[in-house]
């Protein structure tokens, strides 16, 4: 009987591989469909509010993925290097020792990196509202709260927190998206 024991523990873990491997094989066949993807997970988005709605319950777990899906967004529209903290570090540089010139031809141009890529945006995204559908399969998640606050308090937070961080993108001269600059040879029009 000891036997049979580590048999079925490698069978488990086998399994698992398995099952990670084939949803590995998805997302990587999935990965240059863009607008498919996003249009999924709208659906999904849809359906949830759907449920939510016809449920007239889960607020406390639908506020708590608006915070959430905002996190993943704020972290999507900012720069993987922070300019603030890089000016920081010049302006150190400067007082002890005088202005510091480009030294490679890469030092004048950067292109925008993602502090999170859109791919792992789009399926932290994704992900995250697959849990909160299903936790509105459970009462245990269902906390009485007054909705009307969540709402007014999120449309609040969301207008703050975006207004901070358009002021940021305008002060240290960033766009995060391709709309309005230049493209040659006819590239990808999507998400950065």
């Amino acid at each position: 009987m000891n036997s049979d024991a580590p048999e079925e523990g490698n069978a488990f873990w086998a399994q698992k591989s398995a099952i990670e491997q084939r949803y590995q094989a998805i997302l990587d066949k999935a990965t240059p469909h863009t607008k498919e993807r996003w249009a999924f997970t709208g659906l999904v988005l849809v359906i949830y509010f759907i449920r939510v709605f016809i449920a007239q319950g889960w607020y406390i777990v639908t506020y708590a993925l608006g915070i959430y899906l905002l996190n993943l967004f704020l972290a999507f529209l900012q720069p993987k290097i922070d300019p603030s903290l890089e000016m920081d570090m010049e302006a150190d540089s400067v007082e002890e020792g005088g202005p510091v010139l480009p030294t490679r031809s890469d030092d004048e141009f950067r292109p925008f990196v993602r502090r999170l890529p859109e791919f792992k945006f789009w399926h932290s995204a994704t992900r995250s509202i697959v849990i909160a559908f299903f936790c509105t399969l459970f009462r245990v998640f269902d906390i009485p709260v007054f909705w009307p606050i969540l709402l007014v308090y999120f449309c609040i937070l969301f207008t703050i927190t975006m207004k901070r961080q358009i002021k940021h993108m305008i002060k240290y001269r960033y766009i995060p998206f391709n709309i309005g600059k230049k493209s040659y040879g006819g590239g990808n029009k999507s998400f950065s």
